[in-house]
């Protein structure tokens, strides 16, 4: 469990049980468009209310589904701004297209987070209900279009669905930013630097039991990739990382 996460989860499930007990705490808190500019403060509260037992197990869920290894990958500090943000352009995208829609729920937040999981891990397997294989690429594609679909159409109300794209493009344009800032944490460098070069040629002496749990998925799988292609087929960036985690004996001893 990342630290973000931790706290988001803390911070959402605490904020649950307060609406149990003070239910009138909710009106002071919830987003309503028409009243945003007498209450700022709720274009972000509503990220922590729910409307439901269900509501608040599923968001939980995702959250601490995809949110560490994204946090793991990104930083802490990016990670929290990744999640407001989105839970920002989702309300606004609601004041845009369902400007009379009440707003409760980490939906937008989380569904940035799903979008940032996907962007890093587009072919990462994803069991919807448990039972189902989706890529994570494909659960993004999926539930983009049921939300234009269900949004514009009406079909199913009581759910933001304009939150959700929301959401969606906040995460995306956030990483995008990040991806000009930072030179993209896709490729993280044009060439890896000669000593990552060597550094990786050692392999072999990685310890998977000593890689944190956050950055184990992906270590595994570019060690799988050596044992399939070989390590000439590895990129600038899976270079960079799994440089990381050969042993510091085994790096004075490359040659």
């Amino acid at each position: 469990m990342t630290q973000v996460v931790r706290s988001l989860l803390i911070a959402n499930v605490a904020m649950f049980f307060v609406q149990v007990m003070l239910p009138g705490l909710t009106n002071l808190l919830v987003f309503v468009p028409r009243y945003a500019l007498a209450m700022p403060w709720t274009i972000v509260t509503y990220m922590f209310l729910h409307g439901g037992i269900m509501h608040i197990v599923f968001n939980m869920i995702a959250l601490y589904f995809f949110g560490p290894r994204v946090e793991g990958r990104i930083g802490s500090r990016n990670f929290a701004i990744l999640y407001f943000v989105s839970g920002l352009t989702g309300a606004l995208v609601s004041v845009m297209f369902a400007p009379r829609a009440a707003l409760i729920g980490a939906s937008a937040g989380v569904f940035g987070v799903m979008l940032a999981f996907a962007f890093f891990w587009p072919e990462e397997r994803i069991h919807i209900w448990g039972v189902i294989p989706v890529p994570a690429r494909m659960l993004v594609i999926i539930s983009t279009l049921m939300a234009f679909w269900f949004g514009f159409g009406g079909v199913q109300r009581g759910v933001a669905h304009f939150a959700h794209l929301g959401g969606y493009a906040g995460a995306y344009l956030y990483l995008k930013w990040l991806d000009r800032k930072r030179g993209s944490f896709k490729r993280l460098a044009t060439s890896p630097p000669p000593e990552a070069k060597q550094r990786v040629e050692n392999w072999k002496a990685i310890d998977l039991a000593k890689v944190h749990q956050v950055n184990r998925d992906e270590v595994n799988r570019i060690l799988d990739k050596i044992s399939r292609e070989g390590i000439g087929a590895l990129t600038s960036q899976e270079r960079l990382f799994l440089a990381n985690f050969v042993p510091p004996d085994d790096r004075a001893s490359v040659h």
